[in-house]
């Protein structure tokens, strides 16, 4: 999600897509691609969710290294109606939701340097793909998408996006979830991400508390660094059943006159499944 003040760049069309021009790839950024692929393939069994996986075989295309959106949308539109698209960077909001509401996931195209391969600040294709596209292939997590995209622009007219991106980063992102007992990851953010698959489950300082939907939208969050706090989602068509049944407009109404939560905070009324430490983002103040 992006800010509203961004400038189309030259070259982008009206919706901001632009070709992705796969044969401008060169073989140190298809290798890029194939050393992180093959690095989260082997460690995510076992910690993501059992969808993920099952989607992660859109993946593995019949071109070597970085997917071709073409092909790969092929794909996906025979799956779930849904295709990729390939944009500059970050898009504005209203863009966003638009292209989300008509089923197009809006993806970067440049791949992170071998300086980069543990963290970038802006999400690559790397991200894009690899982090969103095998839920995409699930019907139920692709139809809470495009519910999100529709609620967008819903928010966006009523001065409601912070809230509703606080929803985006906290499920899409960085969300986890009960599987037959035990949690599993499936945000973007984690299953990209190497370190904080590891993180988002087994290291003791972040809370994981139960899926709130208005306490979720009031929490703020982290961009620079692993998550202080994850909400655990019971199933996918929960949370799609929590945000089409909900009508935000009043809920944002009902928000407005509450203040935000601090990222760290527990209250009485969490629903708490691990109490952390914090000792991982105190850590990181200390050494400020």
């Amino acid at each position: 999600m992006a800010h509203e003040t961004l400038e189309r760049p030259d070259g982008a069309a009206a919706d901001w897509t632009i070709p992705q021009d796969w044969a401008r790839y060169s073989a140190a950024e298809h290798a890029m691609w194939d050393t992180l692929f093959e690095r989260q393939a082997a460690m995510l069994p076992g910690r993501v969710a059992p969808e993920f996986l099952a989607g992660l075989d859109m993946l593995r295309l019949s071109k070597p290294g970085i997917p071709d959106f073409g092909e790969l949308s092929e794909r996906l539109m025979a799956a779930t109606g849904w295709q990729v698209v390939a944009v500059p960077g970050l898009v504005p909001d209203e863009v966003f939701f638009d292209h989300l509401a008509n089923r197009r996931f809006v993806a970067g195209r440049f791949i992170r340097t071998p300086e980069q391969v543990d963290y970038l600040k802006e999400p690559d294709i790397f991200h894009d793909v690899f982090g969103h596209v095998p839920l995409l292939a699930n019907p139920v997590f692709a139809d809470y998408m495009q519910a999100y995209g529709v609620g967008g622009q819903r928010a966006a007219g009523l001065g409601a996006i912070e809230k509703l991106a606080r929803l985006y980063w906290y499920t899409v992102e960085f969300g986890l979830i009960r599987t037959g007992g035990d949690l599993r990851i499936y945000g973007a953010g984690i299953v990209s991400s190497f370190g904080e698959s590891v993180f988002a489950l087994d290291d003791p300082s972040p809370n994981r508390l139960g899926f709130d939907l208005k306490r979720l939208m009031r929490t703020q969050y982290r961009i620079d660094d692993y998550q202080q706090t994850y909400f655990v989602i019971d199933s996918f068509e929960d949370l799609l059943r929590q945000t089409q049944e909900i009508d935000f407009g009043p809920l944002y109404a009902e928000l407005e006159g509450q203040g935000t939560i601090e990222i760290e905070a527990i209250l009485p009324d969490d629903t708490v499944i691990t109490r952390g430490t914090q000792a991982y983002a105190r850590s990181k103040l200390v050494g400020a």
